[in-house]
């Protein structure tokens, strides 16, 4: 019974906070200070570690790639091969 009060008590306060947070509005100078504060606060990548990960990423990109174009040119075989090549009499 004391965990249900609990949960009602939770709903309850979201439910006024949610209220609250529509009526009230950042201004665009505060909006841009907080921006500026919270990037502040970001770990930037070294550039070794930059390099590093566009490597693996360009990597990855290729792989895909490579595996997409041969999976198309295999069923475009496929294709013509199931219903012949009507377009080239």
């Amino acid at each position: 019974m004391g965990s249900q009060r609990k949960v009602e008590d939770v709903a309850k306060s979201d439910a006024e906070r949610g209220s609250s947070d529509k009526t009230q509005r950042t201004g665009p100078v505060t909006f841009t200070k907080q921006s500026v504060a919270e990037l502040r606060k970001v770990v930037w990548p070294t550039q070794e570690q930059l390099i590093t990960y566009f490597i693996v990423v360009m990597v990855f990109v290729i792989v895909l790639m490579a595996f997409v174009s041969l999976l198309d040119l295999g069923l475009g075989k496929l294709v013509f091969q199931i219903f012949g090549d009507a377009g080239t009499q």
